[in-house]
């Protein structure tokens, strides 16, 4: 779909993380994670809210820390099986994208770590085309910490730079990223802290996508709503489906394309079940540009 054929939407989620909020609840995140009722539950009511969007959005991505057992962890493979029998109901016409967070591959991921989620849950970094608008979806966790596997960060990067100039010649409408860990929550220059990414490593991320014109990033991973923009590139930080860390709702982002701007408005789950999108998206989307 190179070619730019008008307005669309696509729904962002992150962090159903099955087992977070018994682990955070009890105050165990290592080991307490044996109980995911609850995140069952809201999955469910995103999965059901989005099917009765009309129209429907052209594809469902979540960024990120599907399931909260780490690799190697005793709750994983229930986990990954009762998420993937959740999704398994998304309305067959909108397609599903997921992203690699902390939790899917480790905070230091291996060969190993990123060689099972891809036998599950697809590559860890690939990139597609909707109606004329590139996305990149990229594994943050190379950029976290790769000490384990220095060669797939360089590999990564390699392919990073060779889709850019690919986005470049195809003059593409714009550029999105989708990530699990933040470039930065509200400042390009804040400190370094667990929920975004060291400065230099963010400082020559941000760089490179601000001159390869990407328009937004996209990313979870704080459990809570947060944001701020580089030089035009917009850094979008979205709550969580599961188990919240601040004041937000269980909730997804609603995310409208126009020919001129990227237009994100964050929902709870029970706004977009009970009364969908709001008007003014829905009429940018029938605007034909």
């Amino acid at each position: 779909e190179y070619e730019w054929k008008g307005p669309f939407y696509f729904i962002q989620g992150a962090d159903p993380q099955f087992g977070l909020m018994k682990a955070w609840a009890i105050g165990d995140c290592d080991n307490g994670g044996d109980e995911w009722g609850e995140e069952i539950k809201l999955t469910e009511q995103a999965v059901q809210a989005i099917n009765k969007l009309n129209p429907k959005p052209k594809f469902f991505v979540l960024c990120g820390d599907l399931i909260h057992g780490m690799p190697g962890t005793q709750w994983r493979k229930d986990q990954e099986q009762d998420l993937k029998h959740v999704l398994k109901n998304t309305d067959q016409d909108i397609p599903l994208v997921f992203v690699s967070g902390n939790h899917d591959i480790g905070n230091t991921p291996t060969s190993e770590t990123i060689d099972s989620y891809c036998k599950n849950w697809g590559d860890d970094y690939f990139s597609f085309w909707v109606g004329g608008v590139f996305f990149l979806v990229l594994n943050s966790q190379l950029y976290f910490d790769s000490s384990k596997c220095p060669e797939l960060k360089q590999a990564q990067d390699v392919w990073l730079n060779g889709q850019l100039a690919v986005a470049e010649k195809r003059k593409c409408k714009h550029i999105i990223v989708f990530q699990h860990i933040p470039l930065f929550l509200r400042k390009p220059d804040e400190e370094n802290d667990y929920f975004n990414l060291e400065k230099s490593v963010r400082q020559e991320i941000m760089e490179k996508f601000h001159k390869a014109g990407v328009k937004a990033v996209f990313s979870g991973h704080y459990h809570r709503n947060a944001g701020g923009s580089y030089r035009g590139l917009e850094m979008v930080v979205s709550s969580a489906i599961g188990c919240q860390l601040g004041e937000d709702q269980h909730g997804l982002r609603v995310v409208v394309v126009t020919a001129e701007k990227i237009v994100h408005r964050y929902y709870s789950l029970n706004e977009l079940s009970s009364q969908g999108i709001d008007k003014d998206l829905v009429d940018m989307l029938a605007k034909q540009n």
